[in-house]
């Protein structure tokens, strides 16, 4: 997507030096199903940005190259919708990966879409297949795809998963590969996929179909849904909190120094 289309669609603004898209979910996922009512198939995608996602880009090149080409970045983490205020920002509320997700999906039940799923285990796609079914029933599952857990994937392994989603020609492509192994895949294979729109939106399988509970609407609100989720995987998650929140502070603090 060009820089003119990028500014045509989407009002932005500056975090530690990523393009943060502004508007609710509703909003984003409205622009994305203008894409899909126009027929485009050159893979435009999106990518969530939180403050963990910020500090493992700052020590992984290809990931940061990922997520400055995204055609648009969601405010996934609370940090960066505080980050936006204490800089004069106008961002007022997260936009997670499963709220583009349902916002998207349901825009595909509207003009009875499709759409793949790429990642996870058989076992969480075919829940994936049986609540779709139930809660957007005009919505086709062109079809499913579960790669082999290995930290890179061969040349063969990228060839048949993007054949499949490929022969499957679906509107919408979601990736659940975890980050950023996911945003890194979709970045280099992205010009080889014949989709409409695409979303690396890892944890959002696990969450969509009951593997990991999400938290209430009240800690959500509040900017503490991540605290349910460290209690439920602190082995996982408590590197997010204690070690990139903190980095990320200071990085937004010599970013308002900066402009000063």
């Amino acid at each position: 997507m060009s820089q003119v289309d990028q500014a045509d669609a989407f009002d932005f603004e500056p975090i530690v030096g990523y393009r943060v898209a502004r508007g609710s979910a509703d909003d984003l996922s409205r622009q994305v199903g203008q894409w899909l009512d126009g027929g485009r198939r050159d893979c435009p995608w999106f990518a969530c940005l939180n403050p963990h996602a910020v500090e493992i880009a700052a020590g992984d090149r290809a990931f940061r190259e990922a997520l400055l080409a995204a055609d648009f970045l969601t405010p996934d983490g609370v940090g960066v919708v505080f980050a936006s205020r204490f800089l004069g920002g106008r961002l007022r509320e997260r936009v997670t990966g499963m709220d583009i997700f349902l916002g998207v999906t349901a825009k595909l039940a509207e003009r009875g879409g499709s759409c793949f799923f790429l990642g996870s285990t058989e076992t969480t796609l075919a829940a994936i297949r049986e609540r779709m079914g139930r809660q957007f029933p005009t919505v086709r599952i062109a079809g499913t795809y579960s790669p082999p857990f290995k930290p890179e994937f061969s040349r063969e392994d990228n060839d048949a998963m993007i054949a499949a989603v490929n022969d499957a020609a679906p509107d919408v492509l979601w990736i659940g590969l975890t980050a950023p192994k996911q945003e890194k895949w979709l970045h280099r294979h992205q010009d080889r996929l014949e989709v409409g729109f695409a979303g690396p939106i890892g944890a959002a399988f696990d969450f969509y179909v009951g593997n990991i509970r999400r938290a209430g609407p009240a800690w959500q609100k509040a900017g503490l849904e991540w605290l349910p989720r460290l209690v439920q995987e602190p082995r996982r998650l408590w590197r997010r909190m204690f070690v990139s929140a903190p980095r990320f502070v200071a990085r937004t603090l010599q970013s308002r120094i900066a402009r000063r």
